[in-house]
């Protein structure tokens, strides 16, 4: 059957691209087209339907302080005026029509916009899709329309305890760079924010040679490919790689451990957090996997860390987890102590803490399971044929295609001494910066001050 298909796309003329495709799982098929315009597509026949989805190397990782949060600005206006549908009336018509389900998400290295439809009408959402992508119309008053939403989505995070203790921490961790690690932006950016801005947007990051377009669902790859190649092949390429004119700054590392207290009514219940910088795809990739599966040891019932804290009635959670990224990931430890509890908890915490490089801290077991929960995650993932462009997407711009075939199979290779690596690595004895949200009234009564500082 692969070599029906192969000698298929052979005879539909992708020579060159098939015999250049990267590693990919079963059923996954991948051209270049001449614009450097990478194309996916992913075979799946449950449902008669499909989706198609465009990913771009843009986000917050790209944006300095004078742009912060317009990568999320220019996310929603994709969903506007175009060539074709010269206003949101006639887009959402369109939508309509095709009977089309649709969304997009920008986040710090990448920003993606796809659409679910009948698998019949494959090619008209190709074509449908392309307008938007590149003939967008930023109409003034579409942009005073959409302003307001987009900053609306910051004020409502901001209400959030949560995410005011992460925006806090994430200040100290990243320094003058932390706009390129705060999709959501900056409020006097996004509400001053011009046509002529998003045009500097589309003109650096916009472009196929900076892109990728995933065709997932119930269709037949040869002919996905050609659709592809009518509707996308004359996208005019750039004459420079966007991330080596733009280059992205490298975050400079930890130098001190910081500790803070931020006081809020929102928060009913005291929450603390610390991070770290941990590994990033370039540099460590053993390392962003070991992470993975360190993260899910930790959330196991049997765990040290659970029976040490939430089992023993000093927290109601204790959550740890790492973001893979193509440029530093973050390390997140969220702990939600029990009020009257706090300075127990902590301490018992920061003893756990000291405790995770040491070689019995976890057992042969707990290592198996975990691998196992992130198999079962995966395989529940998979279910969705849907969800699986937004999956590759991710991995085409912060891993690399390979990764993403190979994770599975590296990750059972893992073992206690690269997981003891990366602890020792990027958290025990390292920097790094701990915060803690609390309203005035508990702040007063337990006083955590006196304790949860350096």
């Amino acid at each position: 059957m692969f070599m029906k298909k192969l000698l298929l796309l052979l005879c539909a003329g992708y020579m060159t691209s098939a015999w250049a495709q990267p590693r990919l799982p079963k059923d996954y098929y991948w051209q270049k087209l001449d614009n450097g315009l990478e194309v996916v597509v992913i075979e799946n026949h449950k449902v008669p339907l499909a989706t198609i989805e465009i990913a771009v190397k843009n986000g917050a990782y790209t944006e300095g302080p004078e742009f912060s949060g317009l990568s999320h600005l220019f996310e929603h206006m994709f969903f506007k005026a175009n060539k074709d549908y010269p206003d949101q009336e006639k887009f959402l018509k369109r939508t309509q029509e095709l009977g089309a389900i649709w969304n997009g998400t920008t986040s710090e290295e990448r920003v993606n916009y796809f659409f679910t439809f009948d698998k019949d009408s494959l090619e008209a959402g190709l074509k449908f899709m392309n307008a938007a992508i590149r003939y967008p119309i930023y109409r003034e008053e579409d942009m005073q329309k959409e302003r307001p939403v987009v900053d609306g989505e910051f004020q409502r995070a901001e209400s959030d305890p949560g995410f005011q203790l992460w925006y806090e921490t994430s200040k100290k961790v990243w320094g003058d760079l932390m706009t390129r690690k705060n999709p959501i932006g900056d409020h006097d950016v996004i509400n001053s924010a011009t046509p002529a801005k998003m045009m500097v947007i589309k003109d650096k990051y916009y472009l196929p040679n900076n892109s990728i377009v995933v065709i997932c669902g119930d269709v037949v790859p040869e002919k996905a490919f050609a659709m592809a190649r009518n509707i996308f092949g004359d996208w005019k390429a750039s004459d420079f790689n966007p991330h080596q004119k733009y280059p992205i700054p490298e975050f400079a590392p930890l130098t001190k451990t910081e500790y803070f207290i931020k006081e809020s009514s929102n928060a009913q219940t005291p929450q603390m957090m610390l991070m770290w910088q941990g590994p990033d795809t370039r540099n460590d990739s053993v390392g962003t996997i070991a992470a993975d599966v360190f993260s899910k040891i930790l959330s196991l019932n049997s765990s040290k860390w659970q029976q040490a804290l939430r089992d023993k009635g000093l927290a109601t959670s204790v959550d740890i987890s790492y973001q893979t990224a193509k440029y530093v990931g973050p390390i997140y430890l969220f702990v939600t102590p029990i009020p009257g509890k706090m300075k127990e908890c902590y301490t018992e915490m920061m003893n756990q803490i000291k405790q995770w490089g040491d070689d019995n801290y976890f057992t042969d077991a707990e290592l198996a399971k975990a691998k196992a929960g992130l198999k079962r995650q995966q395989i529940r993932q998979n279910e969705k044929p849907s969800s699986l462009a937004s999956q590759l997407t991710f991995h085409w711009n912060s891993t690399s295609l390979d990764y993403f075939t190979d994770y599975f199979p590296a990750m059972d290779k893992v073992t206690r001494a690269d997981i003891r690596n990366y602890v020792n690595k990027y958290i025990v004895g390292k920097p790094y910066v701990a915060g803690m949200i609390i309203n005035k009234e508990m702040n007063e009564q337990y006083k955590p001050g006196t304790y949860f500082k350096n």
